[in-house]
Formats: C-alpha cells, structure tokens, sequence
C-alpha cells in the first residue's frame, strides 16, 4: 500500500476536493440564493435530496475533468510537472484560464435563472447577436462592479489554494514506491475516476456504459426541482454539441393526418407537407365600418400579477376594470417564453420553437406570410420605445409586413429612461400623436410593443403622478413580486394602460377600436398560493399570461373558458373583420368551433436543446420530451398536478398525445413553410 504516499496521488486527491468543495459551495449558493426549491415545503425533503446527491456527482465529474489536465502533466515519466517548473507554470496557467472560465459561467447562470428561470444553456448565446443591449441592460439591472470583484475574489482564493497544495505535496520529501505498488495504484485510480466520470456507481454496463445524463436531473417530472440537480458547465456543453436540426420531416409526416384535421386542411396532402388553407368569410363579422385593431404587447407580465385573475393586492385596478368591460380569456397561453418569440408567433401565426436562437435571428426565414397583410386598406404601424434590432424583431416586422411603418428609439421626442429606450408612457403618448394624425381615410393597425416591466424596472420622473407604493418585501413576495420595485413596475404598467385608453377617448377612435393586450411572457416570480397549484408546479405560470379583447362599443363584455392560444389572435381578428383569407399557419379563429372537441393548444414548457413539450386544454396538461418520450397526462384541478392521471383519463390521453408531438414537430417545420417567397 506504499503507493497511497504518492506525492502526485495527494496533489490529485487534494485538487479535486479543492474543486468538488468550490463547486458544492456554489450548488448551495444556487439553492438558497435563487432556486424555487425549498426543502420541506415547496418540496418534500427526500427529493430534494435525491436531486441534490445526482447534482453532486456531476460536480465531482467537472472537478475531476478539470484537475486531469495538470494531473497528466505531473504523471508524465521522465519530463514532468514535479521535476520542470515550466511545466508547473503550464499546470498554473491552466488553472486561472480554466477556473476564470467556470466561474464565470457560474455567475452568468445564476442571472440567466434569476432572470428567465432556466439553467444557463446554449440558448443563451442569442444574447451575443445584440452585445450593446445586453451589456446595457446588465449594468443598469446589476452590481456589475460588485459581480466582477466577487468573481475575482473566488478566482483568486481558489487558485490560490491549488497553487499552496502544489508546493506542499510536490516539494515534500520523495518516499520510494515500488513498480508494481505503482502499477496497482494507477489502475486503482483510473478505475475509480472511470466511474467519477460514468457517475453511477451500480447499474453499469461496461459493454456500454451509459453516463449521468443531465435528463437524470427531471427524474422527478419537476422544472424546478430538475433545475438544482444540473451543473450549468456540463449542462451548457451538452446543450452545445447537439445538431441543430431544423425541423424532423419524418414526425411531421407521421403526424400530419391529425394535425391536418386539427388544422382544417381543405385538400390534405401528406406527400407534399400541405397545411394550407382558404378560410372563407365567417359569419359572426361584425357590422359597419370596419374597425381599427391595436395590438398592445404588455411586457413580462404574467396572470399571476393581474388582480382580474387572483392576484391577492390588486396591483392592476385598470385592467381589471377593463376586464369586466373586455373578451375576458381565463387560459391564455403564449407557445414559447420570451419576448422575441412571442412577437414571432403574434405576426407570423407560428410558435418560435426553435431551439437555440430564436427565430427572428435567422436571416433565412423573417420573411413570413402574416394575415396582418390581408388588412389591404389599413394604415398599419409598429411602435416601441427602444431599439427593435433587439434579438433581430425589425427584420421580421419590416420583411413581413407590408407597407408598415416601423417606429423606434431614434425618432421619438422623449427622451431615454433606460436601456430600454423611452418609458412606456411616452411610447403610448408619442403613438397616440401618430395615430390622430394619421388620414381618416382609411382604418388603421397598431403594434404597440412595451418594455417598462421589465428589469432594470425604471420609474420615470415624468410620470403623470403615478407614485410607487413603498410595500414590505414580504408582503408583494407573498403576491408574485420577486421585489417591490417589479412590483410597483407591474402597477406603474397598468397605470400606463389606463392613460392610454384615456387618450383614445380623447382622440376619438377609441369608440371604434378592438384593443387586444396580452402578455409576451410571466417573469420570474415568488410566491404563488393563491394560484392553482398546477401552474407553479408544472411551470404553466411562464406562459400563462392575460388576454383582454376591449372594444365595449363593438364587442361588449365575455369570458372565455377555453385555453386559447397567441397564434390564434390574428385569424381571430380577421374573422370579426369579416376577410375570407388564405393561411399555412398554426392559428384559428377562437370563434369557431375546434375539429378536436375541447381546444388544445401547444406548448414549451422548457426551452432549450432538449425542450419540454406539452398541449394544454383548460382542464389538462400532457406533456413529454422533445423526442415524445415518458409522456404523462396532468389534472391542472388537482391538489397534487405533478402526478401521472393517463390511466384515470384514457381517452384524453390518447387525444392529446398525438397532438402534442404532432403541433411541435409541425410548428419546426412551419417555420420554414410559412415564408413567403422572394
């Protein structure tokens, strides 16, 4: 047993219990400091700890790659790190480079979950296309100075560390090891490395050995409970060397006869893909003039903050009044989080399924047909208060839409707040200026995009009297906020809204206007009891999000039951306006009755290079892997959403199963049949 005096096996063993220490020490700053997760109460101890032993192992994997590197540097026969100092100043440099590195990541993921409430992927890699805005809105959102010295700080205490053990074991006193005490010490630690590497200990096959995969981490069906068992190095890596494929034409054809039905395909043609079809004149258009149509984006703001659908402090008293006035949706649903992807879906009628950018970045497809284009005598006009490069929106907008007039940061007389350009006041009174000098000629289209609800969660000083509500930090956490100042940025966004209607009024096209206001996505939020347990749980809060259609003078008030989906905005519209219309789309008139009995609409519940797919309906979620794998059926009534109930309800599962792999795969592969051509 001499071999266990081994100088290099002390420095090795050391190092990564240096490494596998920093790394558990940043696993718990992750669930104390921004995980959902709290053992005990949110979730039972026993999984937590489960999740947490498969988080661990990972990090043992990532101590151990990165201390082989200097350890095959000290292995080395003759030349190596014990007897070469140049080669100890190689094992130093790769140190500082490769810990500086992971570090970083770390620090990166816990915004990224902060911020979207998903591990740190390769999805995020979009945010490098718009480096200006990203690098702006970090500032003005987050200690900068502050992150950037703690980063330095851990660095330096880490490399430190592994410097002091590298003189401390390799300057010792050499004690004489045997060959074979050498050659057994070595196979002994390749074998127990191979299987810090494989990450299981029992279940192994040697023929084929399959390794702790980050999927291992979603054992539980849970998000966020799957969410504190990854490591966000690993995970970004594994997430960055899959193929990304564009859509899966064989899937699509499988499933095509029943997304053709759900569709309303006129001709179905399953060897051409066709999912076209000739929407004729429906006949619960509205009479007289035709009406204007004002889409108003509303910017992170999820159901869980809108008193009309719980909210215990009633931080939205305009749109609540407005929803007693409105179509009240109670299930509405964007397809995918996030803001680019819901203003692709809201034009286009197509969910941004793709994977690792989105849609908007791709210079092959912002192109797409839009049943905006069938307003033919309709003035037609897209406002936001910044920069619309962001994530590459004005490509979509500008190719897409013809004869719009794209208004952004450069042109309005307002003056910036912050990152995201002019406040949303000034953007609603800037649009509202534009809107009454426009010819009365014709009718006209407005896309208002919002963006104050949003961090850095300005308060502007010109505010027309609006004033932040000084509440405790537990009391709005208690409702949703994550803190006061998201809080009162959700009231300060309602009170914008408000103006705004007021202004319509006082111009005079507010008579004869449909206003719809939907939410792009939910932020990140605390606590939700006072919700359905279902929507925390399963992770529907993110896109469940309110839908008014207000235009009392023309439609009057109701409230709708069904889950309904962005896509079907758009042909909504068009069927009130009475326009017959020709689309290849996944939207439909909510007006009309589903070819699949109760209305499903698909989803993404997890995004990124392994996707949570899911199809929703008021009462159920199925949902399953990108690939359609472990599919389970969810009662979203039920006091425990995250059990299995497929076997209590067999025939929903059956209808919803196909249509779930079926409406994502063909949403991937309508995203490039839906452009139109050049």
């Amino acid at each position: 047993m001499s071999w266990l005096q081994s100088r290099r096996l002390h420095y090795f063993l050391g190092g990564v219990a240096i490494l596998f220490g920093l790394l558990v020490a940043l696993r718990m700053v992750f669930l104390f400091g921004f995980s959902s997760v709290t053992g005990g109460e949110s979730h039972p101890w026993a999984l937590v700890l489960e999740t947490l032993g498969i988080g661990v192992r990972f990090d043992l994997r990532l101590a151990v790659l990165l201390m082989l590197p200097a350890m095959l540097l000290a292995w080395l026969p003759r030349w190596n790190s014990v007897r070469s100092g140049l080669l100890r100043g190689v094992s130093r440099i790769w140190f500082l480079l490769a810990l500086a590195v992971v570090l970083l990541m770390y620090f990166i993921d816990f915004g990224h979950y902060a911020y979207l409430g998903v591990r740190l992927n390769a999805s995020a890699l979009k945010f490098l296309g718009d480096v200006q805005i990203s690098q702006q809105m970090l500032w003005e959102s987050y200690p900068v100075v502050w992150i950037t010295l703690g980063w330095l700080a851990l660095l330096g205490l880490s490399v430190f560390a592994l410097f002091r053990l590298e003189r401390v074991t390799f300057d010792r006193q050499v004690r004489p090891i045997g060959l074979w005490a050498r050659v057994w010490g070595s196979a002994a630690m390749v074998v127990v490395v191979f299987f810090v590497l494989i990450g299981r200990t029992s279940n192994v096959n040697l023929e084929n050995p399959v390794p702790l995969r980050w999927n291992d981490a979603f054992f539980a069906g849970d998000s966020q409970l799957g969410a504190l068992g990854l490591n966000p190095v690993l995970f970004f890596y594994d997430t960055l060397k899959v193929p990304q494929e564009r859509y899966d034409e064989a899937q699509v054809r499988e499933y095509y006869p029943q997304i053709s039905a759900y569709l309303g395909v006129d001709a179905p043609d399953a060897e051409q893909l066709d999912f076209s079809r000739r929407v004729p004149a429906q006949p619960h258009r509205l009479a007289g003039a035709a009406p204007n149509i004002v889409f108003i984006m509303l910017e992170s703001l999820g159901t869980t903050a809108v008193g009309a659908y719980g909210n215990p402090l009633n931080p939205t008293p305009n749109l609540d009044r407005l929803a007693e006035q409105s179509w009240f949706f109670q299930h509405f649903y964007v397809p995918v989080t996030g803001t680019a992807k819901t203003v692709w879906a809201s034009i286009s009628g197509v969910p941004d399924v793709s994977r690792s950018e989105t849609a908007t970045r791709n210079p092959l497809i912002t192109n797409q047909h839009t049943l905006i284009n069938e307003l033919q005598d309709y003035h037609k006009l897209y406002t936001i208060g910044g920069n619309s490069g962001w994530a590459n929106m004005n490509a979509l907008v500008r190719q897409s839409i013809d004869g719009i007039k794209l208004y952004e940061e450069g042109y309005w007389q307002s003056k910036n707040v912050d990152v995201w350009g002019i406040s949303d006041l000034d953007l609603f009174k800037e649009t509202d200026q534009l809107l009454r000098d426009l010819p009365q000629d014709k009718p006209f289209f407005a896309y208002i995009q919002t963006a104050g609800n949003h961090r850095p969660f300005t308060i502007p000083k010109e505010n027309d009297g609006f004033e932040a509500i000084d509440r405790s930090l537990e009391e709005v956490q208690a409702a949703g906020s994550r803190s006061v100042e998201q809080y009162n940025a959700v009231r300060l966004l309602d009170f914008n809204i408000g103006r705004f209607m007021e202004m319509a009024k006082a111009s005079g096209y507010y008579d004869n206007t449909i206003f719809v206001m939907f939410g792009d996505h939910n932020t990140r939020i605390a606590n939700i009891d006072y919700m359905k347990p279902a929507f925390d749980q399963l992770g529907l809060e993110s896109n469940n999000v309110p839908l008014l259609i207000h235009a009392p003078a023309l439609l009057g008030a109701r409230k709708f039951d069904e889950a309904v989906g962005l896509t079907d905005l758009l042909p909504t519209m068009a069927g009130l306006l009475g326009i017959e219309y020709e689309t290849r789309s996944m939207g439909r008139d909510l007006l009309t009755t589903p070819p699949e009995g109760e209305r499903v609409v698909p989803l993404v519940l997890r995004e990124g290079t392994f996707p949570l797919i899911g199809a929703v309906t008021k009462d159920f979620l199925l949902q399953m892997n990108h690939d359609g794998s472990e599919p389970s059926l969810h009662d979203l009534h039920s006091d425990t959403p995250l059990d299995n109930v497929a076997e209590q309800y067999p025939e929903e599962y059956q209808r919803l199963l196909p249509l779930t792999r079926g409406l994502h795969e063909t949403a991937r592969y309508m995203l490039y049949d839906n452009v139109r051509e050049q």
